[in-house]
């Protein structure tokens, strides 16, 4: 079990002249946000919300400095919270954490205990593994699996598949049975996608001069997308009816280009994936499943490993989408 000391290392986002630079740090004790459970961060993650956090205007951050993170995975050392105690192995994101107040990118954090949950098989390695992009997933597959989709239905579509999001979602997908075709901009992470399990790999479904049909041939009896614009209104047009399609991405741009057709005469659902707002019984609902019949059975092949010192070029990385994969930042290291 581990106490906090007086004062610790961090990687402080700072701004200044119109720019964001992040540097290492040592941070006290006496600094830490407000929160009813205090952690030994063991990792962290490399999110593209944690690269927004130290992009000029990047829309994500209130007010610097602040220590980015969303992830936060470690022991608990202090806790005003019956739910949680000193030596609890945890998993923290979402609310505050990494955007309105400090995050996993240091040797501790204080969140709320609302944003925390608590692990029961689950490393903190791998809960980091995981983390928000593997929490979407789930909840993006959870979502077609309660709108009905199935198996038997069809083929799934999984866009931006060898991101952190889509690489867990064609990972449990294809667990649980469904022909997976995975679309990627990345040619080369095609003998990955397949390793997680997709049936098929193709590459963008558009480019900026694709004129999107109102409606196109039906193809997929569901979607998890995690680029939307253009993409996800062809992946809308192009759905089998009553498909259903979980969205939570935006790397495509925020627009949605699309027609009330694929809602009105194939009966198309749109499911919208948070995993920030939401409320802890849901968020720990979630973590459950993922420690059971939710669980990514080849995370290994997803991992890898960086220390703090080599965040800034990951976050410049996933930023220019040559990331594949999830990242998981060694802080402290696993207990």
């Amino acid at each position: 079990m581990t106490s906090t000391p007086e004062n610790f290392t961090a990687l402080l986002a700072t701004e200044g002249d119109g720019q964001v630079s992040l540097d290492r740090t040592t941070l006290s004790a006496n600094g830490l946000p407000d929160g009813e459970v205090t952690i030994a961060v063991h990792y962290s993650g490399v999110n593209y919300k944690d690269a927004l956090a130290v992009t000029p205007r990047g829309g994500v951050v209130r007010a610097y400095p602040i220590v980015p993170g969303i992830d936060v995975a470690g022991e608990v050392v202090a806790s005003d919270h019956p739910d949680f105690a000193p030596g609890d192995r945890v998993v923290a994101h979402g609310g505050p954490i990494g955007t309105e107040a400090n995050g996993g990118y240091a040797d501790y954090a204080r969140v709320p205990a609302a944003q925390v949950v608590a692990l029961r098989s689950l490393s903190t390695r791998e809960a980091a593994a995981i983390g928000t992009a593997g929490f979407t997933a789930a909840m993006s597959v959870a979502s077609l699996l309660r709108h009905g989709v199935r198996p038997d239905h069809g083929p799934v579509l999984v866009t931006g598949a060898s991101g952190g999001v889509g690489a867990v979602s064609v990972d449990l997908l294809a667990g649980a049975g469904f022909s997976v075709t995975a679309s990627s901009g990345k040619p080369d992470a095609e003998p990955l996608l397949r390793e997680l399990g997709a049936a098929e790999v193709i590459g963008r479904l558009v480019d900026q001069e694709t004129k999107i049909r109102p409606l196109g041939t039906s193809m997929w009896a569901g979607a998890v997308d995690c680029v939307g614009g253009k993409t996800l209104a062809y992946v809308l047009s192009t759905m089998n009816h009553s498909g259903a399609v979980a969205v939570s991405g935006l790397t495509g741009g925020a627009d949605l280009p699309t027609t009330v057709m694929p809602f009105i005469l194939r009966g198309v659902a749109l499911l919208g994936i948070d995993s920030v707002l939401i409320g802890a019984e849901l968020r720990r609902s979630i973590w459950s499943r993922i420690e059971s019949d939710l669980r990514p059975g080849n995370l290994h092949r997803i991992i890898s490993e960086i220390d703090l010192a080599e965040v800034p070029a990951a976050l410049d990385q996933i930023k220019a989408g040559k990331l594949t994969g999830r990242t998981v930042v060694r802080v402290l290291g696993d207990g």
